[in-house]
């Protein structure tokens, strides 16, 4: 299928026009909901970018939005909204698969607290969409079921881990999906598929119905067509919850308000790390007409220096891997999850062994057994305790250009060092891949805020690819990032 058959040459309409339609009456949640699944039917062959998807569930639960607005009740703020959720959030409707053999079969009894709080505002959930295995992936081709392909390029990846919810946003088929973001899993496929992606504050959104991955980098966040989309997920999902411990006691402010404010006499830094000569030049050319855009806004660049942003994908994939090798422990083929068949005379830890060595699929168990290793006895302070040090000394870096007298709004660096690259090119490469994520990884690891724009088309061989750029924020700053990219986003119209 071409790529204008995938992109729709008219855009779709956003959560906040679907919303507004409902509410005069013109539309009903049936038909927003219906030209959603309709949409799907006739492109998702194509992209793959759903695992599972719930028609009847999802038409029943429009209907009964439709006959209570008939009577008079209020609409929530995503009323009728069809969205999507990455299939590692649990639902208590359908599977729960993470991508992965090990749950191939699984169904959560219950939904997590970002999830039932988009079913409070009104949306509703369509499907769950396609993910490298357990999150653990930059393309969406570790997935145990099929890789997710890219809207604009079908030879190409759509990023990861939340590729599926990227594509299926930028396919026109939802105009929000939730995904998770561990090290960059929100806003690098949000920068190769051309849409919006929040990584918000670490404790912002409740981790509670997440599987988890890394416990302390993982974060639920949207990803949507537009800024005000974005804000108004946002909105819906944020706030503390008693069911996560890690949860902020913040108060949740409405991200809608005040977003087309644009900021006086703001302020961005550019750190020289971003100017990187390994970037693909489309990235460079992008990246600098962005800080061109918001300095014909009014913005003052100020640059920096972020020093240990070279230190940040060894730390990253010390601490994460450490995190999800005890996470992953409770996959053992004993509680829940496949189970292997055992030979005549197998013991206990030959379940064990059999079951996790055909549960999990090769990212996983590499990033296993690097986590055991780093954590293991004589290589702990080596490693990890080192890892962590490096961890607070990169959030000092970011703590300098976004704290104090002269301090910044944000910081604008790219999503990612390269437009989206053809499937299966860095497979073979598990460092190459790694590195992706060079510019990501260091907000997970400093809990900060962040938010993939789109920043315009790369021309690869003829090809239109989407580049995003990303603003980096203190903490529980959305709300300034939101207006920040509003402004750039304003300006294109």
């Amino acid at each position: 299928m071409s790529v204008s058959n995938l992109i729709p040459s008219t855009p779709q309409s956003t959560a906040a026009q679907l919303r507004q339609s409902i509410a005069s009456g013109q539309s009903t949640a049936r038909q927003s909901v219906q030209h959603a699944l309709d949409r799907l039917a006739a492109v998702d062959p194509s992209i793959r970018a759903f695992l599972d998807v719930f028609p009847e569930f999802a038409l029943a639960q429009a209907d009964a939005l439709d006959a209570s607005h008939r009577a008079g009740a209020p609409l929530g703020p995503l009323a009728g909204v069809p969205v999507a959720l990455k299939d590692n959030i649990c639902l208590d409707h359908g599977k729960t698969t993470c991508g992965s053999k090990f749950l191939s079969n699984y169904h959560s009894p219950f939904a997590a607290t970002a999830a039932k709080r988009l079913q409070s505002a009104g949306a509703i959930i369509i499907g769950k969409t396609n993910l490298d295995e357990f999150g653990m992936g930059s393309t969406t081709e570790n997935s145990a079921f099929f890789p997710t392909k890219n809207p604009w390029d079908t030879s190409r990846v759509p990023g990861g881990s939340s590729g599926g919810s990227a594509a299926a946003v930028a396919a026109g088929i939802v105009p929000i999906a939730l995904g998770s973001d561990t090290g960059g899993s929100i806003r690098q496929p949000a920068s190769f598929c051309g849409v919006v992606g929040i990584k918000p504050t670490y404790g912002r959104v409740s981790r509670s119905g997440l599987v988890a991955y890394a416990s302390s980098l993982d974060q639920i966040g949207p990803l949507a067509s537009t800024t005000l989309d974005a804000a108004l997920a946002l909105t819906a999902i944020s706030g503390h919850d008693p069911a996560d411990s890690t949860s902020s006691s913040l108060a949740t402010p409405d991200f809608t308000k005040d977003l087309n404010t644009p900021i006086e006499n703001l302020r961005l830094a550019v750190p020289r790390q971003a100017r990187n000569p390994a970037n693909h030049p489309e990235t460079t050319r992008l990246f600098e007409q962005a800080i061109q855009t918001y300095k014909s806004l009014g913005a003052t660049i100020v640059d920096i220096d972020l020093p240990m942003t070279d230190y940040g994908i060894a730390a990253y994939y010390i601490v994460a891997t450490a995190e999800a090798s005890s996470n992953l422990a409770r996959f053992d083929g004993v509680r829940f999850g496949n189970r292997a068949k055992l030979a005549p005379g197998d013991e206990l830890i030959d379940l064990y062994r059999k079951s996790r060595a055909q549960g999990f699929g090769p990212e996983v168990q590499r990033r296993i057994m690097l986590g055991t290793h780093v954590l293991s006895s004589g290589y702990y302070d080596a490693y990890y305790n080192r890892a962590l040090k490096v961890r607070r000394l990169i959030k000092r870096d970011f703590d300098a250009a976004l704290a104090g007298s002269d301090r910044c709004h944000a910081v604008l660096m790219p999503t990612a060092p390269s437009p989206a690259f053809p499937l299966g090119d860095k497979t073979s490469d598990p460092l190459a891949m790694y590195l992706e994520d060079v510019y990501t990884v260091t907000i997970n690891l400093a809990g900060l805020p962040a938010i993939s724009i789109p920043a315009g088309s790369a021309n690869i061989n003829g090809t239109k690819l989407p580049v995003g750029v990303q603003l980096v924020g203190a903490p529980f700053e959305e709300a300034t990032l939101l207006r920040i990219a509003r402004m750039a986003e304003s300006s294109e119209r």
